[in-house]
């Protein structure tokens, strides 16, 4: 369905380092269909490696409302808030 290709598209577009892009097809796919934890995942691996721990932390969160078993989106949950921590710890 159309949520899984703009989510597959998203792939092929972070591997190609395309975050932008990627992340566009992620919410693309999410308001397509609200009640698909992937693409919440998905942007929330962009927004980590960008950076953006909050949004990261949010989207994970999501992720685990809508599928409490999702094990990678507990453990990037985890790291991000981790990471987060390191970072206000160095004052940037």
């Amino acid at each position: 369905d159309l949520a899984v290709a703009l989510n597959n598209r998203g792939q092929v577009r972070y591997f190609r380092v395309e975050f932008a892009a990627a992340m566009e097809d992620y919410t693309a796919a999410i308001e397509c269909q609200p009640g698909f934890e992937v693409p919440y995942y998905n942007r929330g691996l962009v927004l980590y490696r960008l950076g953006c721990f909050d949004e990261a932390m949010k989207d994970f969160r999501k992720v685990l409302e809508l599928n409490p078993q999702f094990e990678d989106a507990a453990l990037s949950l985890k790291q991000a808030i981790l990471d987060k921590e390191e970072k206000q710890k160095r004052g940037y």
